[in-house]
């Protein structure tokens, strides 16, 4: 089979210039409503999360602006970057897991580019601008008062929706309490707020109005990875060229496997449904996002002919060049392992995370005080309260012996639940116990009565 469809994209045409897609409208078939679901579904769990709270906290938040991430109700600060580095390695190796035994299956199930792209947007231009030969009629027609309010109405939708899912996106990331206070206190009284909406209602807009498939083509990695994850029994969306090779017209009454005919009656409706215009027929292609679309059409033209379903499904290459059955390699297996592996690491460090997370460090650029018979440092530290309860925070020096400490301004300090208590304090450390420029502290960290953690750090004195 000749390869030059490799060489480019369909969406590019000789020129350089963008081909537009517009796919046909697959109303039926045995994946059409599981997907509806499932699209859906999703979507209504991604409105509702930003408002949902365990133990008084949000289900999930990602406040980049004062660098705290809260999942299930737990709150993760910088501190706990060593849980981050995992959350991500385990992100890393689950899609490669998932990959290798089940191709660009989230692509077209779950990703929310394709959800809202084939659920929403989509759904939105086949109701004001038709199917796909009507689009492409209007598209190419010229510029009458009827396809300017297409247009204009068509737009005017797709810039209402784009301002939903970027209020949504905004609630991720500053709460939904201060989501309502920008709506209530007006744009003068966050200005930056409502500067940021905008500029996230822009991306969409221009994502989903005309960017489109672009983003699983050129932008997103994933489609890139699926060269290398692929292998032969990877389960993807196959062709199955034994069966329907040498493609020919279907012509009633005809006995194809008497004539050599192959069950692909060459319809073309696989390549019209696509929603990155690509023929499947070719083999597997890293713009295929397993949408499942062309299984649908298939299935219904071989219903019409009188065939088996199936001539496209979900297969691996093994199934259709030397019919094995899909199964789990040695390969799925190891990456199973070592993902079961990290997981339990991740969830072990979760359960064994200190109830607190204390800094202490020296004062930059402050050298010691002679006090007399003592030496005085001065230190800045910050206490993070990790408990769903309010806490009172307490340091008391442990080592060494004879020295003393001092917190300014008072002795105890409240700690909200997730949230964290900052200040200044003196070490006083008899000259005698000093041993050069580096003396080691132990400072303990008691909480509500108990010593909660011992922070270790360095003594400055006379070298």
């Amino acid at each position: 089979m000749a390869e030059e469809f490799r060489d480019a994209i369909f969406t590019v045409d000789a020129d350089g210039k963008r081909r537009y897609v517009h796919p046909k409208r697959v109303v039926k078939g045995r994946f059409v409503t599981p997907r509806r679901i499932t699209a859906y579904a999703l979507i209504a769990w991604l409105f509702v999360m930003p408002w949902l709270r365990v133990n008084g906290m949000p289900f999930i938040q990602l406040d980049v602006l004062h660098r705290r991430f809260i999942l299930l109700g737990q709150v993760f600060w910088p501190q706990d970057f060593h849980l981050l580095v995992l959350t991500m390695i385990l992100g890393v190796l689950s899609i490669a897991l998932f990959t290798v035994a089940y191709g660009r299956l989230f692509c077209g199930w779950v990703c929310p580019q394709t959800i809202f792209m084939e659920h929403v947007f989509r759904q939105i231009e086949y109701w004001i601008d038709g199917d796909r030969n009507a689009q492409i009629r209007l598209r190419n027609s010229p510029w009458t008062w009827e396809k300017i309010g297409k247009r204009v109405a068509k737009n005017a939708l797709f810039l209402a929706v784009s301002f939903v899912i970027a209020n949504t996106f905004l609630q991720y990331l500053i709460g939904t309490d201060a989501w309502v206070g920008l709506l209530t206190d007006g744009p003068s009284s966050h200005l930056s707020g409502f500067i940021g909406i905008w500029i996230f209602t822009g991306v969409f807009f221009f994502v989903f109005s005309w960017f489109r498939e672009q983003v699983c083509l050129i932008v997103c990695p994933y489609g890139r990875l699926q060269g290398v994850l692929l292998d032969k029994n990877s389960l993807v969306i196959a062709y199955d060229r034994i069966r329907g090779e040498i493609r020919s017209r279907f012509r009633k009454g005809e006995d194809r496997a008497t004539e050599g005919k192959g069950d692909c009656v060459d319809c073309g409706l696989c390549v019209q449904v696509c929603p990155t215009g690509i023929d499947i027929r070719h083999g597997t292609q890293l713009e295929c996002v397993s949408c499942t679309a062309c299984i649908d059409v298939c299935d219904s033209v071989m219903d019409q002919t009188g065939q088996e379903r199936g001539l496209i499904r979900y297969a691996s290459e093994n199934e259709i060049t030397s019919r094995e059955p899909w199964k789990i390699t040695p390969r799925m297996k190891a990456y199973g392992i070592i993902v079961g592996a990290v997981t339990l690491l991740w969830f072990t460090l979760l359960l064994f995370r200190a109830p607190v997370e204390a800094t202490i460090l020296r004062a930059p650029g402050l050298m010691f005080q002679d006090r007399g018979t003592e030496l005085s440092n001065v230190y800045t530290f910050k206490v993070i309260n990790k408990t769903p309860k309010d806490a009172v925070l307490e340091l008391r020096l442990a080592s060494p012996e004879g020295g003393r400490l001092e917190t300014i301004g008072s002795t105890q300090y409240s700690m909200p639940t997730q949230g964290l208590a900052k200040g200044s304090l003196l070490v006083y450390l008899p000259k005698e116990v000093v041993t050069g420029s580096e003396t080691i502290l132990k400072i303990e960290v008691w909480v509500n009565g108990q010593v909660a953690d011992v922070v270790t750090t360095q003594f400055y004195g006379p070298r």
